[in-house]
Formats: structure tokens, sequence, C-alpha cells
């Protein structure tokens, strides 16, 4: 009934999108919990409605690391279909999706044809942690900064009792690491960190969350057209 009414004078929506895989020292469920919580605080002054974070996604790579959940292509591409094909069909126009996960990219060609499918709907996919003014920032407090590093680790993502390195691991070789088996790659990766320190402080961290919050918040309220 509040979807119902709501859809009388709104007709946007945001459904993010994670992973469930390894992040070092950090939660398993990093890219889900990252991409519910900037959507959530971005949409809430909106008041526009959000779906809770699709928890598993496309990370065949990672499968070398216990507790990794990757979905097959196919099935991953036909979830993010079918959610589409609902919220259309329920009258939803505009939607974000908000993406926590490299390898959910799929899914941004999967928006373009539910477009073609359902005339007048339009979706928007929206990388958060590598949007222009995000990345910018990240950038400015320390250019080494890649998955599993200092850039995910926020209060939403730590891990009770679990204490972090304090070094700064140097970049990994991505083109190398485009052509290893996911067994290769645990052992070429050890912890998990794709390079840079760790953790950062606090306050540099709000900071930095607090310009992804800002920027999900302006693809939102649009333009949508």
């Amino acid at each position: 009934m509040h979807i119902e009414s709501y859809l009388t004078r709104d007709d946007r929506v945001v459904v993010p999108i994670g992973s469930t895989e390894q992040h070092a020292y950090l939660s398993l469920c990093v890219d889900a919990i990252l991409s519910e919580q900037v959507a959530v605080q971005a949409a809430e002054p909106l008041q526009v409605p959000v779906y809770p974070a699709l928890p598993f996604g496309f990370t065949p790579s990672f499968m070398g690391f216990p507790g990794t959940i990757s979905l097959r292509l196919e099935t991953y591409v036909a979830v993010i279909r079918d959610m589409l094909d609902c919220l259309a069909t329920h009258g939803f126009k505009r939607v974000l999706i908000v993406n926590g996960h490299g390898g959910n990219q799929p899914a941004a060609s999967v928006a373009l044809q539910s477009m073609a499918q359902h005339p007048g709907l339009r979706v928007k996919f929206h990388n958060w942690w590598n949007a222009p003014k995000t990345w910018r920032k990240v950038l400015s407090i320390d250019p080494v900064a890649s998955h599993a590093s200092w850039m995910e680790n926020f209060s939403y993502t730590r891990l009770p009792g679990v204490q972090q390195p304090q070094h700064q691991r140097p970049l990994v070789d991505f083109e190398r690491l485009r052509q290893m088996h996911p067994q290769e790659l645990r052992d070429y990766l050890g912890d998990g960190n794709y390079g840079g320190y760790y953790e950062k402080p606090d306050e540099v961290m709000q900071a930095l969350w607090q310009v992804a919050v800002a920027e999900t918040r302006e693809v939102l309220e649009g333009p949508w057209v």
C-alpha cells in the first residue's frame, strides 16, 4: 500500500547491488554493505525508496578465497533483468542502480536492454566508488588505493577484533592479474589487498563518505533525460 501511494507522486527508486567476496581483513560483504549505505543516505532526504542490496554478483576471479559467492554470468544477467521487469511492471519509471562491485558491469548492459523493452523507463547505473567527484576525493587523499585497501575501510565494513596491517602495499600488476586462475590469484594476492594502506583515520574516511553520498544524491535528483 505504501508503494502504491508513493507511485502516485513519484516514480523513482534505488536498487543497490554488490558482491560477496574477499576483502582482505574487512567483511566479505563490503560491496553490498557500502552500496546499500550510500544509497540509503543519499535517498533519505528525497524520500525515495531503496531496496535491500543484492548481495551476490559476478566475481569468479575470487573463487580461490573461501567465502566468496559468484553467480554464473547468465544467472546474474537474468536476475538483474527480472528485477527491472518487476519494477517497470509496478510503475517505477526512474531506476537508479547503485553499484558497489566492478565485476557487476554487465548489469549496465541489461539496463540498456530494459529501457528498450519498457517505453518510458529510465535506468541509471552508478558506480558510487569511482564516480568523478568521489574518485577525485580518493586521489586527493592517497592515489595508492584499490580493492580491499583503505578506501573500502569504513566503520560499516570492519570486523570486530580484527587489526589492520599498518604498512602500505604496492599496487598489484593488473595485467598479470587478469590472466590468472582463481587459485593463482589467491597465491599472488595473499591477503587480498590490491594495493595501498589498509586504513585511514575515521575523519578522513568520513570526508570521503560525505562526497560519495552527495554525489549519489545528485545522480538521483537528475536530470533523467
